[in-house]
């Protein structure tokens, strides 16, 4: 497993997991805007030249927000979301960001395990937060070392 930069040609495959993983997904133009976007990041996670999973983070001065991270339902298990979890703290560190911030649907046991597995803790709660069907975000952060 390998994690890098995405590049145009991974954009169909991250789009087939970003269709797979969540009820409101994001289109094509949101997630291209990523392939460039200043301070911000989109990752893949490779095995061979197979898509695994994707994250989207971006840093603005101190603060960084992880925007959304998603594994192939087929590849889930195997490590490649904590592999990614982890590229995108050590690259936000690396850009200067203090602290991570994140939201995660209440009901998302799995990625809420995942990232306190990795340090981030509760901060608050968005009521309402999530469509597709209705329901709370939980705030998670999580202070980055440099």
């Amino acid at each position: 497993m390998r994690i890098e930069r995405a590049r145009a040609e991974h954009m169909d495959a991250i789009l087939a997991i970003e269709r797979a993983s969540f009820t409101d997904p994001w289109s094509r133009e949101g997630l291209e805007d990523y392939l460039d976007a200043p301070g911000g990041e989109l990752l893949v996670c490779l095995e061979g030249p197979e898509v695994l999973g994707f994250a989207v983070f971006h840093v603005s001065y101190e603060d960084a927000e992880l925007y959304n991270i998603a594994v192939d339902p087929v590849a889930r298990g195997m490590g490649a979301g904590k592999a990614l979890l982890g590229e995108v703290l050590r690259r936000a560190g690396k850009m200067g960001a203090e602290r991570m911030f994140l939201e995660v649907r209440r009901s998302n046991a799995a990625a809420r395990a995942l990232y306190a597995s990795a340090g981030f803790s509760v901060c608050g709660v968005r009521r309402g937060y999530y469509q597709s069907p209705p329901e709370d975000a939980v705030l998670m952060d999580k202070l980055l070392e440099k």
